[in-house]
């Protein structure tokens, strides 16, 4: 990343947030797999314009619950309102209407391996913007790699590309669509501490520049620090406490303890 790109990265100032706008909202959410109950009737109310972090250990849910926000799961019980829909009443065009202003940056990006990053950003604008013009689709794809600092990426292969590298081009194949949401699942996992601060940068760049509302699901508490205006540790199958950084962890409660104490013993 150049220094000018790590400079506008840095230059972080939270996004307005309007709470009179509720963009997200889950009512007792319940989700089972067999036998094993993973999420145990959780709400959460995600506003306008904020980044929402959820926390907890591998296997508490997390990625569970952000797949019902995109309707990619469906909860057993509860209600999923989404912009104001609710997704269990939406029919198959309004779902994929709802969706294309929801993007999603998988934990391993996504990406297509026999294409170019010209034609990992292409597929979904012109598969969702069908009357676009070469010049507007090649304008799009060039303006959302500036956006996350890649330009010269434009003609290459995944493969030549590092993990903080695919980490930004999945980023910006959701935000070619120019989403109101953005759901991001661990994305630091995997990286190195710098590049780890690079893509927290990205997402807080990614808040003022498209002005999104957010749900970030990790547990690498300092994404969660650099992030979140507020975080939500889910454990055991329910939100356990929420708050600021230091609302949620400067207490004496033993389980918020030990996850903190988790977060520096184990990368798993």
């Amino acid at each position: 990343m150049s220094t000018d790109t790590a400079e506008k990265y840095h230059k972080h100032t939270p996004a307005p947030i309007d709470c009179n706008n509720v963009v997200i909202s889950l009512r007792n959410i319940r989700k089972s797999f067999g036998s094993l109950e993973v999420l145990k009737g959780v709400d959460l109310d995600v506003c306008k314009g904020e980044n929402v972090v959820v926390l907890g250990r591998s296997g508490s849910g997390k990625s569970v619950l952000i797949k019902i926000i995109a309707a990619l799961l469906r909860p057993d019980e509860g209600t999923v309102r989404v912009l104001g829909k609710e997704i269990d009443q939406l029919d198959a065009r309004e779902l994929q209407e709802l969706r294309s202003k929801i993007g999603f940056s998988f934990q391993g990006s996504a990406l297509y391996d026999g294409m170019t990053v010209r034609a990992n950003l292409e597929f979904p604008l012109v598969r969702n913007q069908r009357k676009l013009t070469r010049q507007e689709v090649d304008k799009a794809i060039r303006q959302v790699l500036d956006d996350v600092g890649l330009s010269r990426t434009i003609d290459q292969m995944p493969a030549e590309l590092s993990g903080g590298q695919k980490k930004r081009i999945g980023i910006a194949r959701t935000l070619i669509l120019h989403p109101e949401i953005m759901l991001y699942d661990e994305p630091t996992a995997g990286l190195d501490p710098v590049t780890s601060v690079e893509i927290n940068d990205l997402i807080n760049d990614v808040q003022q520049r498209y002005n999104t509302s957010a749900v970030i699901i990790t547990h690498d508490l300092t994404c969660a620090k650099a992030t979140g205006e507020r975080l939500v540790i889910l454990s055991e199958g329910k939100f356990l406490r929420q708050g600021s950084f230091e609302e949620v962890f400067h207490n004496d409660d033993p389980i918020i303890k030990d996850f903190y104490n988790y977060n520096f013993i184990s990368d798993s």
